[in-house]
């Protein structure tokens, strides 16, 4: 997904829990659909900028010894100004979005 196109908001919102939870049934259920989902989103973001900043690293032999790329400070400034992870899957979750599993019902299900 092409986060940095999100409609997702960069500051916090309040939300009403009573209407986020109307599609699974249950609060805590959708806390911890987002909050997974958040993780996921949290961790494919890590993966793509150490991927960018891996052009850049240069092996040093002196740690003393600091350089400064712009184009590094550039790519690091891109991430940090994208909405967080929770955002971002809140935002999914609103728009129906995600593919929401429950392995433990399925398997009561079959029993």
């Amino acid at each position: 997904m092409d986060y940095k196109n999100s409609k997702a908001p960069h500051n916090t919102v309040t939300r009403d829990m009573n209407e986020l939870s109307q599609k699974v049934g249950n609060v805590y259920e959708t806390v911890a659909i987002i909050s997974k989902r958040a993780n996921q989103i949290s961790q494919e973001l890590k993966k793509e900028l150490d991927a960018k900043l891996q052009d850049f690293n240069v092996p040093q032999e002196n740690i003393d010894e600091v350089f400064e790329n712009k184009e590094q400070i550039e790519i690091s400034r891109q991430y940090e100004v994208l909405p967080k992870p929770s955002l971002l899957a809140t935002e999914e979750f609103l728009e129906d979005e995600l593919t929401i599993r429950n392995t433990s019902k399925d398997k009561a299900l079959e029993e």
